[in-house]
């Protein structure tokens, strides 16, 4: 395909003050036909610079993560949707490799990209973090949401295959950001859980971090990446085994 055609792709974001990642995210986002951004109340540079870069910005107020997604997917124009989060970035190989493909004739229903973490100005190359793969291209008429209130996902209609080119994932700005989400991730997970009828053990959160984090560091390779390897490992049992002492938490009220 020409530079000029731009791909029948709508990116769809959800974003709230995300204007220090926005200005990595957006740039490459001129190759498709259409940018989507629902904006859930930025009181930062953040619309501006969507406007900016061309996108179509929805404003309304936040849902959770599934159903404002539904929400946002609803609006798309084109044939295909990009579920891009406004932490991620198309590398340049990505790019070229969506380039390459035909997709008013494709072989499947969607697509399934790997991301990678850049975390302390380090890829992460090993453990759970990596590989992480995400269907995030998909036709338009072929998915339904998933009804969970955190690590959303989709239900394809169809087949999907793997793409080559990576996702850059700033995932966490620093270790208080990690260490927050954690802690509201956390409680949302407990409360899900709680509410399908998910019950625990004084102790299961412990029994759980740790061999979470033998098979982050040892199984899954993390300490290949070194210092950032074994914090990475540290802090995924302590997200564990927050979790459960959240759950437990609500069982016992």
């Amino acid at each position: 395909m020409s530079e000029a055609q731009k791909l029948p792709i709508s990116v769809c974001m959800l974003v709230k003050n995300e204007a220090d990642r926005l200005v990595k995210s957006l740039p490459p986002l001129s190759i498709f036909e259409e940018i989507l951004v629902y904006d859930s109340g930025s009181t930062d540079e953040s619309i501006d610079i969507c406007k900016k870069h061309h996108a179509n910005v929805i404003q309304g107020e936040w849902l959770g993560f599934a159903e404002t997604r539904k929400i946002l997917f609803a609006q798309a124009s084109q044939p295909w949707i990009f579920w891009l989060d406004a932490d991620e970035v198309v590398t340049a190989e990505l790019s070229k490799e969506l380039r390459s493909i035909n997709f008013e004739s494709p072989h499947c229903q969607g697509f399934a990209l790997n991301r990678k973490v850049l975390f302390e100005n380090k890829w992460v190359n090993h453990g759970e973090w990596f590989p992480d793969w995400n269907i995030r291209i998909f036709r338009s008429d072929s998915w339904k949401m998933e009804s969970r209130d955190v690590h959303e996902g989709i239900i394809l209609k169809g087949t999907s295959e793997r793409l080559n080119g990576l996702l850059e994932h700033h995932s966490y700005r620093d270790w208080n950001d990690r260490n927050s989400r954690i802690k509201k991730y956390a409680e949302l997970w407990a409360q899900m859980k709680s509410q399908q009828g998910v019950s625990t053990f004084a102790g299961e959160g412990i029994l759980r971090a740790i061999w979470r984090f033998f098979r982050n560091y040892i199984i899954k390779l993390g300490f290949l990446d070194g210092v950032i390897g074994f914090k990475i490992s540290i802090s995924i049992a302590k997200e564990v085994n927050l979790k459960y002492k959240n759950l437990f938490q609500l069982g016992s009220h």
